[in-house]
Parts: C-alpha cells; sequence; structure tokens
C-alpha cells in the first residue's frame, strides 16, 4: 500500500501563475536594502539635476519636482498594491498549511486511535491523561497555579 500524503510545495506551486511570480519577485525586490539605496542613488541624481549643477539645460523637472513626486506616488500606488497581492498569497499558503497540518493530525489521530485500540490502552483514560496535561500547560502560560490533578503515567 502507498500512502502519499500531499505535499505543501507542490500544492503551492500548482497556484501560483506568471502574476503571481511577478509580484513575489517585485515585493521580493521592494524589500530590500538594494532597494533602498537605489532610490537614494536615482533621487541624489535627479535632484542634483534640477537644482541645475550641471548646467540650466540639464534642468527637466525644476524645483519643486512636480514630475519626481508623481512619479514616486504612482510607485507608492504599484509597490503597495504588490505587497497586498503578496500578502494575500502569503494567506492563501497559510491556508493551505493549516489545512494539510489538520489532515496530518487527523490521520495521526486516527492510527493512533487504532494502534492503542491493538494495544488495549483505553482511549478514555488517555483522553483524561491529555485534558490533564493541556490544563496545566494553559495554567504555566498564564502564570496561574496549575489545578491539581491526579496523573497517570502511561508507561
Amino acid at each position: 500500500m502507498d500512502i502519499r500524503l500531499p505535499n505543501e510545495q507542490a500544492v503551492l506551486a500548482r497556484m501560483r501563475g506568471t502574476q503571481d511570480r511577478i509580484a513575489d519577485a517585485i515585493t521580493t525586490f521592494a524589500g530590500t536594502m538594494r532597494f533602498v539605496y537605489l532610490h537614494a542613488l536615482w533621487f541624489a541624481v535627479w535632484i542634483t539635476f534640477n537644482e541645475g549643477l550641471f548646467g540650466t539645460s540639464a534642468v527637466w523637472d525644476p524645483y519643486p519636482f512636480g514630475l519626481l513626486t508623481m512619479i514616486v506616488s504612482l510607485e507608492a500606488i504599484f509597490l503597495s498594491t504588490f505587497v497586498m497581492v503578496s500578502q494575500n498569497r502569503q494567506a492563501i499558503r497559510e491556508t493551505v498549511r493549516a489545512d494539510l497540518d489538520f489532515e496530518t493530525n487527523i490521520r495521526s489521530e486516527v492510527w493512533s486511535a487504532h494502534m492503542g485500540h491493538v494495544l488495549g490502552i483505553s482511549a478514555e483514560q488517555v483522553e483524561q491523561d491529555v485534558r490533564t496535561l493541556l490544563a496545566q500547560n494553559r495554567a504555566k502560560m498564564n502564570d496561574s497555579e496549575p489545578i491539581p490533578t491526579t496523573h497517570r503515567s502511561i508507561d
């Protein structure tokens, strides 16, 4: 019997189109220091030329740099859209992961129940032990005193 579990990467790859790849590539580049340095250089060159430091014939967007402002605004609109597209894709990835994790957990629970039955282990006692351990763990996480319970060790 060959049991094959879904591969998260394969599921996500089938869902990813060309537009998604482009959006991810742009968002990945926009989130780097290289992007910041490139823009700092671009702004410096733009302002240097348009302040007339290379002569008035080199000025194409005089102060207050209306064209630069429009270009930067358009870039901000597109970059924010690409970021939202990537965030939506990340939410889809998280949903796929959660679904696959849920499926794996169900498989594990069913296998454990079958193995426990074959080994003659009481499912009710195991469940009680699990609830006790979960309650103790929650109490520790909440910095409160654990609820005293009797705990039967499973050996």
